[in-house]
């Protein structure tokens, strides 16, 4: 049952996406996302300017924001599992050795949140997205993921953006297991997206044929998510 703190919070970043706040400008400043592009070849995460690495609208923050609906499920990891199913030739379900007892890696990878804070240098740590897709085995027809959390969050993301050298299914940040606060025991990380497509809590993961939008996508969030576009928002 959704309680009155969480439509509050649903509530303000719904008027949020109204207003389009944290926008650079008006309707995304157009003169600022088409510095952006101008950028053709960003730094990689710990290289080049900090201007360089920011996108429109985003400042630098030292910590990691703590930012939810005031919901934080907590699964122990005995219990926990992860689910694939939809158009793949493997479904699985992960419990939390199966996932562990895939071949493990770290990236560091910069994260920007639609809030305007942007985090540099994460070490990450948990299952490239390369590998899981080399399990799972997507079928040709399969074109967007949707993304379920144990608090029945979703959130949709193009199959072409998730097959990406910098996404993994993460466990670990800065060497430490991601606490329950930042979306741990597991969540995918997507870092050329805004950080509502890195969904907390993940508990099963839906290959589709069709676009199907999800929480904040139906609410005033834009669909695509792209920082360096500046959509943050539904028109922009």
């Amino acid at each position: 049952m959704t309680s009155e703190l969480d439509e509050k919070l649903i509530a303000a970043k719904e008027k949020w996406a109204r207003e389009k706040r944290h926008q650079s400008g008006p309707q995304g400043d157009s003169a600022a996302v088409e510095a952006a592009a101008k950028l053709a070849a960003r730094p990689a995460p710990g290289e080049g300017p900090t201007k360089n690495r920011l996108p429109p609208g985003q400042h630098k923050t030292d910590g990691w924001p703590v930012l939810d609906l005031g919901m934080k499920p907590f699964v122990p990891l005995k219990d926990w599992s992860f689910t694939v199913t939809g158009l793949v030739e493997t479904p699985v379900t992960w419990s939390w050795e199966d996932f562990q007892a895939q071949p493990q890696v770290e990236i560091k990878a910069d994260i920007h949140c639609v809030t305007s804070w942007s985090m540099f240098n994460g070490v990450w740590g948990g299952v490239s997205a390369k590998h899981f897709l080399s399990v799972v085995k997507p079928k040709p027809e399969a074109k967007f993921l949707l993304f379920r959390s144990y608090d029945s969050y979703t959130t949709n993301v193009p199959l072409a953006r998730f097959d990406d050298d910098d996404v993994m299914l993460a466990h670990r940040w800065n060497g430490q297991p991601i606490d329950r606060d930042h979306g741990g025991p597991m969540r995918p990380i997507i870092p050329k997206l805004y950080f509502w497509k890195s969904a907390k809590w993940v508990r099963s993961v839906a290959f589709l044929a069709e676009d199907q939008p999800g929480y904040w996508e139906v609410r005033g969030y834009h669909n695509d998510a792209d920082p360096w576009k500046e959509e943050r928002y539904s028109g922009d």
